[in-house]
């Protein structure tokens, strides 16, 4: 199939150039082997492409319906091969990003920024959803990466932990009384609790937490969205379960307040996505090579 190719090409030069020597040269090919090409390819179809004549040569009927057909065909070829140099040097081509609400927010816009400005000819889309929907979304090929809260245990992803992130409990003006003295878990759950919804990664991790110490959390609201989460705290609604360095400003300004525990939340990650099976695009590639050179990402398996 490759020789025939050549041969097509070949075939080609001489019909555009009328002539095997005009051919030769723009092949950089010598004339012997243009014109052995020719009488080869159409020993293969059996046919005569050209009429030779002293003044050159033109193609037979038959030579012109084959070179339109390959006219067509050695375009989408050459055409094919640019668009794949372009993919190759990130002039084109588009990626699909999963992401949660509050990561996109709060860690995830700078690192975009950067890539955009270093490829702006890659589009990239982002597809919304939860860990676990990110990661089933990630295994039909729905999306390229996924940016996630740890702990995933999927054993067919690759996880890249791009930052640590402390989970706490803040509250608003009608519970500083709670911030006199350290408090237990067990004093803390007899308070109305904000939470994130239970199929959310955040809110398993700290039920785990809580059932280690044969707890058990009842929250008063569960939400969808952790800055819901702080909204319904600042206006004394309960106290609320949230991510510490996605809360910082509401912390800063006072208008929250952390409630230090007699017990010690584990520390966990945020970090990136990807399918085991699958090798990233290019693009990708640059996207998590430029996450992972600005944080102090550890590539791990579950």
């Amino acid at each position: 199939m490759v020789i025939k190719l050549d041969l097509y090409r070949i075939f080609q030069a001489v019909a555009e150039n009328n002539s095997f020597s005009k051919a030769a040269r723009s092949l950089y090919l010598t004339q012997p082997a243009v014109s052995q090409s020719i009488l080869q390819l159409e020993e293969d179809l059996d046919i005569r492409l050209f009429n030779r004549t002293p003044k050159g040569v033109t193609l037979t009927q038959e030579g012109k319906l084959l070179y339109d057909h390959v006219h067509s065909a050695l375009s989408l070829i050459d055409a094919g091969e640019k668009k794949m140099q372009a993919f190759k040097e990130l002039t084109a081509g588009k990626m699909a990003i999963g992401v949660g609400d509050t990561i996109s927010r709060y860690f995830l816009l700078p690192y975009l920024e950067k890539f955009h400005k270093e490829y702006p000819d890659i589009t990239f889309k982002l597809v919304n959803g939860t860990t676990m929907e990110l990661c089933e979304l990630l295994k039909t090929g729905e999306i390229d990466v996924a940016l996630c809260n740890f702990p995933v245990t999927d054993p067919k992803l690759s996880l890249i932990p791009c930052k640590q992130v402390q989970d706490t409990f803040v509250c608003g003006k009608e519970y500083q009384h709670l911030l006199t003295e350290p408090l237990s878990l067990e004093e803390l759950l007899k308070h109305p609790l904000i939470c994130l919804e239970t199929n959310s990664t955040s809110r398993r991790f700290m039920d785990a937490f809580l059932a280690e110490h044969d707890l058990q959390v009842s929250p008063e609201f569960e939400l969808g969205a952790h800055d819901l989460l702080l909204d319904l705290a600042r206006i004394n609604l309960g106290i609320a379960c949230v991510t510490k360095e996605f809360s910082m400003g509401y912390l800063q300004q006072q208008l929250l307040h952390e409630i230090k525990l007699q017990e010690t939340i584990p520390k966990r990650a945020i970090g990136i996505c990807h399918l085991k099976s699958v090798p990233l695009s290019l693009a990708a590639e640059k996207f998590v090579a430029i996450i992972v050179d600005n944080t102090s990402c550890e590539k791990l398996t579950p």
